[in-house]
């Protein structure tokens, strides 16, 4: 079993001296192949979501990261922070090592950050800005003087939920959807040289997913000192669901099929429960996996869920 998870509080040795105090720290999961463990982290994570936000919009939430079928690694780090309602998946690319090293660093300038934040405070998109221009600077940072890191760089979709409305930013080719009333919606755009073509019309979308260019990014973070970020807010509806994952779900795993499973195991985002989310991620994987498997694939779902 191999898994790397940064805890963000002293839960664990608090369990196992018998202490069953609610906790409060958040967790970020790096390179993990599946296990046991983080999934039972995340059911963890369903209770304490369900039961601190009984006087605001209640979110049940869950994620995983997967090494895949072809990669001799997994490249891809996740973040959830069901009390902050601040989610991340991070994609990275470049170097020896670099592209773990990259995301890794990503989400653990999340973590320290937010361990530090209160769930009562308000504007936190201003931490989310902080904490995405941090890493992009200390990225661009390490790859400038470690010569086996030159080039590194991640991906980056990230979605706060607060007041009712869902704050998005992505660098990247990272998504975020929105499924909603039995329908997908792709919430970002990809920052790749297929995108812009078809942002001049000279593709559609269709012809998009053909290009043998269709992973090469125009931005990322790390490759320069100062990166632009795409930022979108959106109203939650109750019962809405977001999905954000990395190009390896969506590179192999269609929106239809990907609509298709979500409604298969949330057919009524209202009454679902924990396992129902797990599951969910679990088959969207396996579904990637499937069709060749030939990335990291990441997935976190959140619902915004009527009481």
């Amino acid at each position: 079993m191999k898994s790397s998870i940064i805890e963000a509080s002293n839960y664990k040795k608090r369990e196992e001296a018998g202490d069953k105090k609610e906790p409060t720290g958040v967790y970020v999961v790096v390179n993990e192949d599946g296990d046991d463990e983080v999934r039972r982290t995340y059911s963890w994570n369903f209770e304490i979501a369900f039961s601190i936000w009984r006087t605001e919009m209640p979110l049940l939430c869950t994620g995983k990261t997967d090494r895949g079928r072809v990669r001799e690694s997994n490249q891809d780090s996740i973040f959830i922070d069901p009390q902050n309602k601040c989610f991340v998946v991070a994609d990275g690319m470049g170097g020896h090592r670099g592209g773990d090293i990259a995301s890794q660093m990503t989400v653990k300038i999340f973590s320290d950050h937010f361990s530090h934040i209160s769930r009562e405070q308000r504007d936190k998109i201003k931490e989310v800005d902080y904490c995405i221009d941090k890493a992009n600077k200390k990225i661009f940072e390490k790859s400038q003087t470690e010569t086996l890191l030159s080039g590194m760089g991640t991906t980056i979709v990230s979605l706060l939920i607060e007041r009712s409305k869902a704050m998005i930013a992505n660098v990247g080719d990272s998504r975020a959807y929105l499924i909603n009333n039995q329908q997908i919606y792709q919430l970002t755009k990809d920052h790749s040289l297929v995108q812009e073509k078809v942002n001049l019309g000279i593709y559609s979308r269709q012809d998009a997913c053909k290009d043998k260019m269709k992973n090469v990014l125009v931005r990322t973070l790390g490759f320069e000192d100062q990166v632009k970020v795409d930022r979108f807010e959106y109203s939650i509806s109750k019962n809405d669901i977001f999905l954000l994952c990395s190009d390896g779900l969506y590179g192999k795993v269609y929106e239809s099929e990907i609509l298709d499973i979500v409604l298969k195991h949330i057919p009524d985002p209202k009454t679902a429960e924990p396992h129902a989310l797990d599951n969910c991620v679990q088959e969207l994987i396996q579904r990637a996996n499937d069709h060749g498997g030939n990335d990291n694939i990441s997935v976190i779902l959140a619902i915004a869920q009527a009481e």
